[in-house]
C-alpha cells in the first residue's frame, strides 16, 4: 500500500522536523524536569494521544472542514492560551508538589491529559497534519484513508519515542536543581515560565 522508500523518506522528515524545537519539545522537557522520567513519559503519550486524534480528524476531512471556518484558527489559539495561562497560574500555586520523590497516578494522569490539550489546542498542528500528511499518500494506490491513518501511526510512535527520550533528560535536569535550596519553587518558576512563554507564543501566531 505504502512503499519502503516512501516510509523512509516520510520517517527522515518526521524526525527533521520533530528536531525543531517547539512547544511540545518545551512542555515535555519542563514535565521531565517536574515530574521525572514518568512525568516526561506521561507527556510523550499525551502527545501521541493528540496526535493519533489529530490522524483520524484529517484522514476522516474533519480538519479540513475545520480549518476551513475563518474564525477557528483563532479560537483554538486563544484558548489554547488561556489554558496554558491557567496551568501556569496552578504550578505556582503548588510548588510543593514538585519535588514529591514518587509521582501519583492521578499527577501522571493529569500530565497526560495537559499534553494531550497541549497540542490539541495548537492550530499550528492541525494544519501541519493537513497539509503534511497527505504529501506522501498516493491516491494511484488508493485506500487513501488507510494510507493517511498508517502515516499518522508512524508519526505518532516516532513522535512519542523521540518526546520521551526528552523527557528523561529533563529529569536529568532535575537531578542538578534538587541539589539546590529552594530548588521546588525553581522548578515551579521554570515550569510556571514554560507554560506563559508557550501562551504568549500562540497569541502572537499567525497563519
Amino acid at each position: 500500500m505504502i512503499s519502503l522508500s516512501t516510509f523512509a523518506t516520510f520517517s527522515l522528515a518526521v524526525l527533521f522536523l520533530l528536531c525543531s524545537p517547539g512547544p511540545n519539545m518545551a512542555f515535555v522537557m519542563t514535565c521531565g524536569v517536574q515530574y521525572g522520567v514518568r512525568g516526561g513519559v506521561a507527556a510523550a503519550l499525551g502527545i501521541g494521544a493528540a496526535d493519533i486524534v489529530l490522524t483520524v480528524l484529517t484522514a476522516s476531512g474533519i480538519t479540513a472542514v475545520i480549518t476551513a471556518w475563518p474564525p477557528s484558527f483563532d479560537l483554538l489559539r486563544y484558548a489554547g492560551a488561556l489554558y496554558l495561562l491557567w496551568l501556569a497560574y496552578k504550578a505556582l500555586r503548588r510548588p510543593a508538589m514538585v519535588m514529591q520523590a514518587s509521582v501519583a497516578t492521578f499527577s501522571l494522569r493529569t500530565v497526560f491529559v495537559q499534553s494531550s490539550l497541549n497540542s490539541l489546542f495548537n492550530p499550528k498542528a492541525w494544519l501541519f497534519f493537513m497539509v503534511f500528511l497527505p504529501q506522501f499518500v498516493d491516491a494511484q494506490n488508493g485506500m487513501v484513508v488507510q494510507q493517511l491513518l498508517l502515516l499518522g501511526l508512524v508519526l505518532t510512535l516516532i513522535s512519542s519515542l523521540f518526546h520521551a527520550v526528552l523527557g528523561s533528560f529533563g529529569h536529568a535536569v532535575r537531578g542538578v536543581l534538587t541539589r539546590h535550596a529552594y530548588a521546588a519553587k525553581l522548578q515551579a518558576w521554570l515550569l510556571a515560565a514554560v507554560l506563559v512563554s508557550l501562551a504568549v507564543r500562540l497569541m502572537l501566531m499567525t497563519r
